[in-house]
């Protein structure tokens, strides 16, 4: 029975995709910030007939110290992960920091996937991590000096940067674990119908909620999630980025290896020294 922890799983395209697992029979823990919907997912999630447990765990990933918790709650039930799928983003119009300090697109975007991802390697060793990406990534500007965009602040750039780094980190992820037989892959699941860009507020608010009128529904958008997760002609397939069922289009900058290492190092010395 395969294991798939899904993050962002209480809307959207995690929701979307929890409910397509589930009725797969994948075995799913899924996570979410707010308990009642963490809930009534996981009880969506059983009610497919499936038939495999759903686990509900509850965590605010903008904070370092939950997705620590989350790893804990994680590695104390299980002893493999077949799939840690790395979901949960937003995008919030004005900088903000957590109260430990971090920029909120970036805590959330980046480092809570890189953290937990870290935190959960030995338990994911001839697994799946999945990435929730974007094509955003092409507007992504990726500052080593400036990651928690303290210079300036431009909602939809800061967040085409947190994309630029999934897909970044995904790929050198590919290429460390590939010893343990991990796989890493990336994609665009497409401009979708979801409560994504509500909590910008303002112009972009507006903007999303005019333009979500003529996006994907959310069954759509999970497709390709579903599809990296389970497709068994993907099992020796890393290091790359889908859209639709295919090779996406990456910048330069998103397939830049000596970038990646390098958001790597800056990454680990944030985030893991930060939440130990």
């Amino acid at each position: 029975m395969t294991l798939v922890v899904l993050t962002g799983a209480t809307r959207g395209i995690g929701r979307a995709a929890a409910i397509e697992l589930a009725s797969k029979g994948a075995e799913l823990a899924i996570v979410g910030r707010e308990p009642q919907r963490v809930k009534a997912v996981a009880n969506e999630a059983t009610a497919t007939g499936g038939g495999a447990p759903v686990h509900q765990h509850v965590a605010d990933l903008t904070l370092m110290s939950e997705v620590r918790t989350l790893a804990d709650e994680l590695r104390a039930r299980h002893d493999h992960i077949d799939v840690l799928a790395n979901n949960a983003g937003a995008l919030f119009a004005s900088r903000q920091t957590t109260a430990e300090g971090f920029e909120r697109t970036f805590a959330l975007n980046h480092l809570a996937p890189f953290l937990l991802t870290n935190l959960l390697r030995d338990r994911l060793a001839g697994g799946r991590v999945v990435a929730t990406a974007s094509d955003a990534h092409k507007s992504g500007r990726l500052d080593l000096d400036d990651l928690q965009s303290e210079k300036s602040y431009a909602a939809m750039r800061v967040y085409g940067t947190s994309k630029l780094c999934n897909i970044l980190f995904t790929r050198e992820l590919a290429r460390r674990l590939s010893d343990l037989g991990v796989t890493a892959n990336s994609f665009s699941p497409g401009f979708v119908a979801t409560r994504f860009g509500d909590e910008a507020g303002g112009v972009h608010g507006a903007f999303m909620r005019v333009a979500k009128r003529f996006a994907k529904r959310p069954q759509q958008g999970a497709e390709t999630l579903v599809w990296l997760a389970s497709s068994p002609d993907l099992k020796e397939v890393s290091g790359e980025y889908f859209y639709q069922g295919r090779r996406g289009t990456l910048t330069a900058d998103a397939q830049d290896d000596d970038l990646a290492r390098r958001l790597w190092t800056e990454s680990e010395a944030i985030a893991l020294k930060v939440s130990a």
